[in-house]
């Protein structure tokens, strides 16, 4: 009977000490869950209300172009491709708050700018450099202005196709006559 009081007591022993290890691992892993979940939104938060900027002055200068009917998280993403803004969801957030209206059009914006500072010159088509573009005409390359480079290339393309079908057409009727002029 000892030996199965002991063992009892064994086991209940080793649960305990189970139950235990589990529930501070638990434990752990909530407050690590709850720290990382308040960081990121402090973070988060200081974007959208705060003054946040990619780098410090003087930053660098990019062109970015928007589109006609382009929406708000596409331009957010652009600008965030171009290293522009910090996070593009807090910007997104930012701009449906405040209700800007981005307008189209080419800007220069700065890397030092925060996103009231982007939001003010995008908002004012008086501050694009080139005329604006619709998302259509951009991805069917109708519209807006072609630079004579662009233009010279399609001219040069073409020309490369029309002789490509004239030698075709060509070296088919050398083959057709050579092999008529060998029979009798």
């Amino acid at each position: 009977m000892k030996k199965s009081t002991s063992g009892k007591l064994a086991l209940r022993l080793a649960g305990a000490v189970t139950r235990f290890i589990l529930n501070v691992i638990f434990y752990v892993l909530v407050v690590a869950a709850v720290y990382k979940g308040s960081t990121f939104l402090y973070h988060f938060s200081y974007e959208v209300f705060g003054s946040v900027a990619r780098t410090e002055e003087p930053g660098t200068d990019v062109p970015v172009q928007i589109y006609r009917g382009e929406t708000t998280m596409n331009i957010a993403t652009k600008l965030e491709t171009s290293l522009v803004i910090v996070d593009k969801y807090s910007f997104y957030v930012k701009t449906k708050l405040k209700n800007y209206d981005i307008m189209p059009g080419t800007y220069i914006l700065n890397t030092s700018m925060d996103y009231d500072e982007i939001l003010e010159i995008i908002s004012d088509s008086k501050n694009s450099i080139a005329a604006e573009e619709s998302i259509e005409s951009a991805k069917d390359g109708i519209g807006g202005t072609k630079t004579e480079t662009e233009e010279e290339d399609k001219d040069s393309d073409k020309k490369e196709e029309s002789d490509k079908t004239d030698d075709g057409e060509k070296k088919e009727d050398t083959e057709k006559g050579g092999a008529e002029g060998k029979r009798p």
